[in-house]
């Protein structure tokens, strides 16, 4: 029989996105997809062209960016208010132009091809300007019977998903966004723990490239210092006893300015502020060659065989935690780790939870 689920529908697995969604969640209120409305339409490809000819280290002015483009003064003018309301960091000085605040590694698939090192016959990596959702894409393909590897990543997503439908910010520029189609000859009954795989992976990656503290807050986010890094988002298309295949977004944080993050829900922390390198091309290719490696771990054996090194990462081991279900109920307990399929474990006074799904958040104090 054809499925096509997400994990949060399978049974005894962890849900994706039990946090606060797939990357930075705004408040409910705002409902920000970008860094603009979840109605916002897709990026003038302009926008993205004008901003190559912007650097950090001097100030072009708006005609000039005029005259290289074939456009008129009023079209880079919009273009500037457009990159703006998508969260880059743009400085305005009249008579001189415009300078971007920080240098930004715009994606480009040929670097990220060679930044592969060992799995570069493994992938084969497509980047678009903007696109409602890498998810979408790569689930629509899926489907078409495109082969596993494919990777799509955007500088910006309008629609991009989270937990529950939430919309994600995707800062331009500041942020890496991405999907990667991975097939498996297993069916989704057999992929119990696969959020937390490539949160391992991601971990491995990021930790490789220089960014200190990288923990994975169960199922599948990243944090460092207890502030969230990024997230994943895993869905599935498939036979329930195989093949299957995965679609599985992923989302890190680069380097966020100041508005962006007071624009989130919660605490977050970017790749530039744990140490890590700004290349987001770099940084992409080496994530995919660490995600390779897992995946094949992961297939080998498993989740039993990484669920010790999880647990050296996992940021909630020994917290006391609320998880609050669907139907309302909630379990409170102290987080004793996952089992081999990694399901959260939490002690309660009742005895020992295991709970495959879930909303989770860390208590202060456990009540007497």
């Amino acid at each position: 029989m054809e499925a096509r689920q997400s994990l949060a529908a399978l049974a005894a697995r962890p849900l994706p996105f039990t946090g606060r969604g797939a990357n930075n969640c705004a408040p409910e209120r705002a409902r920000p997809g970008g860094c603009g409305l979840s109605s916002q339409p897709a990026m003038n490809p302009l926008t993205l062209a004008t901003l190559k000819c912007l650097s950090a280290t001097r100030h072009v002015s708006g005609e000039a960016i005029a005259a290289s483009l074939s456009v008129t003064r009023a079209t880079v003018w919009n273009a500037i208010q457009e990159a703006e309301s998508l969260g880059v960091a743009i400085e305005k000085v009249r008579g001189l132009g415009y300078r971007l605040e920080h240098e930004v590694v715009w994606l480009d698939s040929a670097a990220i091809q060679g930044a592969l090192g060992s799995a570069t016959s493994r992938f084969r990596v497509e980047v678009v300007a903007s696109t409602g959702s890498t998810n979408t894409d790569l689930l629509q393909r899926a489907a078409a019977g495109n082969p596993g590897g494919l990777v799509l990543a955007a500088e910006t997503q309008t629609g991009g998903r989270g937990r529950r439908g939430r919309q994600w910010l995707n800062p331009m520029g500041g942020a890496l966004t991405f999907s990667v189609l991975w097939r498996f000859e297993q069916g989704v009954s057999g992929l119990s723990g696969l959020s937390l795989v490539v949160g391992l992976a991601c971990a491995r990656a990021l930790e490789e490239a220089g960014a200190r503290g990288v923990g994975i807050k169960w199922p599948n986010d990243l944090q460092v210092d207890g502030r969230k890094l990024g997230g994943i988002l895993i869905e599935l298309q498939g036979d329930a006893l195989g093949p299957s295949a995965a679609v599985i977004g992923i989302g890190i944080n680069m380097r966020l300015t100041d508005a962006v993050a007071e624009a989130v829900d919660q605490p977050v922390a970017d790749v530039h502020g744990a140490g890590g390198t700004g290349d987001r091309n770099m940084l992409l290719g080496l994530v995919l060659e660490m995600l390779a490696r897992t995946l094949d771990q992961f297939v080998d054996g498993g989740f039993a065989p990484l669920e010790p090194e999880f647990r050296k990462r996992h940021v909630l081991h020994g917290r006391p935690v609320d998880v609050t279900f669907a139907d309302g109920s909630v379990v409170s307990g102290i987080v004793e780790g996952t089992d081999a399929t990694g399901a959260l474990r939490v002690a309660t006074p009742a005895g020992v939870r295991t709970c495959h799904g879930g909303e989770v958040s860390v208590r202060r104090r456990l009540p007497a």
